[in-house]
């Protein structure tokens, strides 16, 4: 089912519980104009809401660009300081939305993902790439800095790692992604789609309730102590342990069969 309300320029397709998203200039790399944005925010939202939906895919139109970032000289510039201020924060809403959709999600990667894709990509909790895709901030070469991108990058590389990136703005191929971390599978072009189905066939199987509450977990706890991350796993542990999820995991192993799931 495709879903009209994200426009032409994002496409949301839902099958067997997985939500597509698919960013859809391909004439333009994809690129993220101030449409694209709105359309993958509000695809966000509606898959959040979604009980049907237990994982979200976000992939590029086209097999040349999964998104080549921000849309430049495309449309009409801001008209004041104020409005172009608020223009460059838009990426870090959709950054946000996928931080706390509270389901897991696969990067699709074909081609060219760079500045603002990149960051996308990488904000997903997976990101499965053909050995085609191409990562990087090019931003320093065109007298800019990839400041929101940095976010998600340190969650995912090496800090020295990122900073190499961001300050020389070369292109990593998939498989220097894979042994830098930031990759978790690289595979044929003509083994994409059947490698990204299968991932998501394995995470919409596990229970709903205690992968949102673990996925939560586990990002909030990136940055924090260990004292302090050891208190909030403590308690995040006392709310799995009160879902219909952990008792029906308990009860179908004691008899011997397949659980379940109500994502409660």
């Amino acid at each position: 089912m495709t879903d009209p309300a994200a426009g032409d320029v994002v496409l949301t397709d839902v099958s067997k519980n997985v939500a597509t998203i698919t960013l859809n200039r391909p004439g333009r790399r994809n690129a993220l104009s101030s449409e694209v944005i709105r359309g993958l925010l509000d695809s966000f939202a509606a898959a959040k809401s979604d009980d049907g939906v237990r994982v979200v895919v976000v992939t590029g139109a086209g097999d040349k660009a999964f998104c080549a970032g921000g849309d430049l000289g495309g449309g009409a510039a801001p008209a004041t300081f104020a409005e172009a201020h608020a223009a460059r924060g838009a990426v870090a809403d959709v950054f946000r939305a996928v931080y706390a959709l509270g389901k897991p999600t696969i990067a699709k990667v074909r081609g060219y993902a760079l500045a603002g894709g990149f960051g996308i990509a990488l904000m997903c909790d997976f990101v499965v790439a053909a050995d085609d895709a191409v990562f990087g901030t090019p931003e320093i070469n065109v007298g800019m800095y990839p400041m929101m991108i940095t976010a998600p990058m340190l969650r995912s590389m090496a800090p020295k790692v990122a900073l190499d990136l961001q300050l020389t703005g070369r292109r990593v191929s998939a498989e220097e992604g894979h042994r830098l971390g930031f990759v978790t599978e690289v595979v044929a072009p003509d083994r994409l789609d059947e490698a990204v189905a299968e991932r998501a066939d394995v995470l919409a199987s596990k229970p709903g309730a205690i992968m949102a509450l673990g996925r939560d977990a586990f990002y909030r706890v990136l940055d924090q102590s260990m004292e302090d991350a050891l208190a909030y796993l403590h308690g995040s542990l006392s709310l799995v342990m009160q879902t219909e999820d952990h008792r029906e995991g308990i009860k179908a192993f004691l008899e011997k069969r397949a659980p379940v799931w109500t994502g409660q």
